[in-house]
């Protein structure tokens, strides 16, 4: 009698058995069915925990301290300036620049030397800086005039030449080994920067890759490129941020340069009005040659008197040595400037 009623036990226990396992892999099944149609295959808790990547506003605002040389005056850092998107290059390195084009040996040093000469000779200012301040990463970068300003009108009657994109790939190619960034620089003559960077679009979309734009060949008036010296409104400057802004958005891209050169009072007007974005770090660089005394007063005047996001300085290996072989400032004098230049372009 009692081998029977185990028998019985026995089948009730695997038959419960039964149920709760069938059970469970009803309830994974239907798990796996719901994370296919609404997550594509992906789990949607793992979905729900991947998180943005955010900027730390502690060390931003530590960094851009240190950059202003504790400015007394309260100019710098700029107020009101909104900070930039994760992965922003800037306050976190100093780009070191060679500019030119690959037509001239006399537009700068890209373009005057053979690459090789070229590369190593930007090794070597990269090097030079990273050792004057070790407290910033210094990365190098190719600024590439994409369109030049002529005193012939062309076809189009614009003043202006495009380069050829095969050109521009080659600078794009001779960075990516060197992990340099890429500047598009452009001299509209009597076009417009919404019309000329329009045109690189599909550059601008690569993520090294980034904008500068000149006034001096700006010619709103009609004069002939290089018979004066041209400007840019705030209008100009926010059309080309407008522009980059949206290519950042669109395509998930952290934060773009926009360098703008500067020389004189009237190249940039209304810069109070110029409108920054978490999408676009802006750049004005001290575009002049001439002594030392020369640049750091046009330096203060329309640079660091007129404050916009972030500065810029512009050594000529040629025209700032012409009257004194000691004529080029060195890192460590630059970095006693207030406020720290982050830009430094060689031509």
């Amino acid at each position: 009698m009692k081998i029977p009623r185990i028998i019985f036990l026995l089948q009730i226990l695997l038959l419960f058995f039964l149920l709760i396992t069938s059970s469970c892999n009803r309830t994974t099944a239907a798990d796996t069915s719901f994370v296919a149609i609404n997550n594509e295959g992906r789990n949607p808790r793992l979905v729900s925990e991947k998180r943005e990547p955010t900027l730390d506003t502690a060390d931003y605002n530590k960094r851009m301290l240190s950059l202003s040389n504790n400015d007394r005056r309260g100019r710098w850092p700029v107020k009101k300036a909104p900070y930039p998107l994760a992965g922003a290059l800037l306050p976190y390195n100093r780009i070191i620049a060679f500019y030119g084009n690959l037509y001239s040996k006399r537009m700068g040093v890209l373009g005057e030397l053979p690459k090789e000469a070229m590369l190593k000779k930007l090794h070597y200012e990269v090097a030079r800086w990273q050792a004057a301040d070790p407290s910033i990463k210094t990365i190098p970068a190719l600024h590439y005039i994409a369109v030049t300003a002529q005193s012939s009108p062309g076809k189009t009657n614009k003043h202006r030449l495009r380069m050829p994109f095969q050109q521009i790939d080659i600078v794009v190619d001779w960075a990516k080994p060197i992990h340099a960034l890429v500047f598009l620089d452009l001299q509209v003559g009597h076009s417009s920067v919404r019309e000329e960077v329009s045109m690189l679009d599909k550059y601008l979309k690569m993520p090294n890759v980034h904008l500068g734009i000149d006034p001096e060949f700006s010619m709103k008036n009609g004069e002939t490129p290089g018979t004066k010296i041209g400007y840019f409104t705030a209008a100009d400057i926010n059309d080309a941020i407008a522009i980059l802004a949206k290519v950042v958005r669109e395509n998930k891209l952290p934060p773009k340069v926009l360098v703008v050169h500067r020389f004189t009072q009237r190249m940039v007007t209304d810069y109070r009005n110029i409108k920054l974005v978490p999408e676009v770090q802006v750049v004005m660089n001290m575009d002049g040659f001439g002594s030392k005394i020369l640049k750091k007063s046009t330096y203060l005047d329309y640079i660091y008197r007129e404050p916009v996001q972030f500065t810029g300085f512009k050594l000529f290996y040629k025209n700032d040595t012409r009257s004194n072989p000691n004529g080029l400032y060195t890192p460590e004098e630059l970095l006693r400037f207030t406020p720290k230049p982050i830009y430094i372009q060689y031509q």
